[in-house]
Formats: C-alpha cells, structure tokens, sequence
C-alpha cells in the first residue's frame, strides 16, 4: 500500500536523507523515498502493519531530525 505523509521542519538534504534511512529500517516499510524540495515521505507499506508503522514514523522523523515532524 503506497502512503504520502507531508513533513515540516526539514532543514537539508542530509537530514532528509537521515530521516529516510530512519524510515527504511522499519519493519513494515517495504520502501521509502523522501524528496527534500516539497517535503512529502512517500512510502510503501504492508497493509496489514499501515496503523503501526504509521505510529512509528511519528516518531522516528523527529528523533532522526530535531524539529522535523509529520503533519
């Protein structure tokens, strides 16, 4: 299942690509792209894990970037 989530807060691309990495490592996240210009985290998700993983990403891109939270 292919989820956008909008972020705010993300200063540069080594910490978009920082935040990125974080939200590979999930387990759940089939795939993730983050793209630093309009702030959007694109990912593909098992369906079955969609609410626990969307949980996890709430909190993963603030710990992987200070200031940096999903909207």
């Amino acid at each position: 299942m292919k989820k956008t989530l909008q972020l705010d807060g993300l200063d540069c691309a080594v910490c978009a690509g920082k935040v990125e990495k974080a939200v590979k490592q999930l387990t759940g996240v089939e795939s993730a792209s983050l793209n630093f210009i309009t702030q959007k985290l694109t990912l593909e998700v098992d369906p079955t894990m969609l609410d626990d993983v969307l949980a996890r990403v709430r909190k993963v891109v603030p710990q992987s970037q200070h200031g940096c939270t999903v909207l």
